[in-house]
């Protein structure tokens, strides 16, 4: 699952190291991603940058759904269906904010994101 995790991130980035990168840090790196995008999405929408817009936001629903792919519901239960029913929800609102060309919503996924990472990142690597 990871290994598709980290293809989405490849696909949309050209950071280097990914290859040798934890799972944990992998997953890091995917959230990075997306805040990443969301932040660009956010500069096209304010410069009314049309393209830009949609090509971030699909960049940041594709890395979403990377993490999405990653979640392991067999072993994390619970916690997995939660951040997988969260993961849905963002990616619905990021499509809402290309279609409706909405600051407000792609401040409030940057807030989800930035919480969920922000947890991710109180994990030791070596529990995670």
């Amino acid at each position: 699952m990871l290994n598709k995790a980290s293809a989405q991130y490849q696909q949309v980035s050209t950071h280097s190291g990914i290859e040798d990168a934890s799972p944990h840090r992998l997953i890091q790196m995917l959230m990075e991603g997306v805040l990443q995008r969301l932040a660009q999405a956010k500069g096209a929408i304010q410069r009314s940058a049309v393209n830009d817009r949609g090509e971030a936001i699909g960049k940041a629903i594709t890395i979403v759904g990377g993490l999405r792919d990653s979640l392991n519901k067999e072993v994390d239960g619970e916690l997995a269906a939660n951040l997988d029913d969260l993961y849905d929800y963002i990616q619905r609102r990021l499509l809402a904010a290309n279609i409706g060309s909405s600051e407000e919503i792609v401040d409030e996924v940057m807030t989800l994101m930035s919480t969920i990472k922000a947890g991710w990142d109180g994990i030791a690597e070596d529990v995670a």
